[in-house]
């Protein structure tokens, strides 16, 4: 059976910063999309948390994906326009960013993104996004 999905996963295979992350993709379906990142040494701030340009880019790109997931194949998504809530320090091993659609049209996609710090079990959220993706030709 064929991964309805396999362009998104060759895409993100294509990013190079997400790969500088560690970031994986770890679920995609129609709508929804989550990726996991190590909270590395090297992308932490001066109070020992991850970065919140850390947390930003795995949100925005978990959105993205979700915004892509719902567009015809052939079609490219980008980010016209996003915006972060950030509710706690990104303290933990893991960030989860889970981006999802809440409605896609023909010219804008409004999504969703809620980034996790995960250590364990225990999850606490950390970052709400919401923004604007935008079909374009690839």
């Amino acid at each position: 059976m064929t991964d309805p999905f396999a362009h998104i996963h060759d895409s993100f295979a294509r990013q190079s910063f997400m790969h500088t992350l560690q970031a994986r993709l770890t679920h995609v379906e129609r709508g929804l999309c989550v990726m996991t990142a190590p909270i590395l040494e090297m992308t932490r701030q001066q109070h020992g948390a991850g970065h919140a340009g850390v947390t930003f880019t795995l949100g925005d790109t978990s959105a993205g994906y979700a915004a892509l997931s719902v567009l015809p194949l052939g079609v490219e998504v980008m980010t016209s326009e996003i915006k972060i809530h950030l509710l706690r320090p990104a303290m933990g091993d893991m960030l989860e960013a889970t981006g999802e659609v809440i409605k896609a049209g023909r010219r804008l996609v409004i999504v969703r993104s809620d980034v996790h710090a995960i250590t364990g079990d225990q999850r606490v959220l950390i970052a709400t996004l919401l923004g604007t993706m935008v079909p374009v030709d690839p």
